[in-house]
């Protein structure tokens, strides 16, 4: 995990559509940048459907919601649909902004693992880290990000 206080690093990802997000798009406004390991599966439906479900007490504190994965742009759509959800799902196959955010889960044999760690960050209006949650409960996690909000 980054340490609280240092820059978020800068990324570049298209989200559900194929529209390209940045954070530096998003300066002046609190971020809320959740990682996690899979579309589709029971953990990570229940985070997102926590997400989507407190998504306007978001929105009424004036933070943005963004989730990461590895997960394909076609198949964060087809999770979007399925569940209904109104926040942004980047798209990170090549893994360079789950490495820049230090969330790859460490393996036991010390191979290089390819397995995202269910992380979250809050990030401010100018960009700095300001709490960092590694190895999250999927369905806690929302309610969580609400409250230090």
């Amino acid at each position: 995990m980054l340490k609280i206080g240092t820059k978020a690093p800068e990324f570049s990802l298209p989200d559900q559509n194929g529209q390209l997000h940045t954070l530096s798009s998003y300066q002046g406004r609190k971020v809320i940048l959740y990682f996690y390991p899979k579309d589709m599966t029971s953990g990570c439906t229940a985070q997102a459907c926590s997400f989507r479900d407190l998504y306007p007490q978001f929105q009424e504190k004036g933070a943005v919601v963004l989730g990461v994965s590895k997960d394909s742009v076609a198949s964060h759509k087809r999770f979007e649909e399925t569940h209904g959800l109104p926040f942004t799902l980047l798209s990170d196959p090549e893994l360079h902004v789950i490495t820049a955010y230090d969330v790859l889960k460490p393996t036991k044999d010390g191979k290089p693992s390819r397995s995202v760690s269910r992380s979250t960050y809050l990030i401010d209006e100018d960009g700095i880290i300001v709490k960092a949650f590694g190895a999250v409960k999927a369905k806690e996690n929302p309610a969580q990000m609400l409250e230090v909000l």
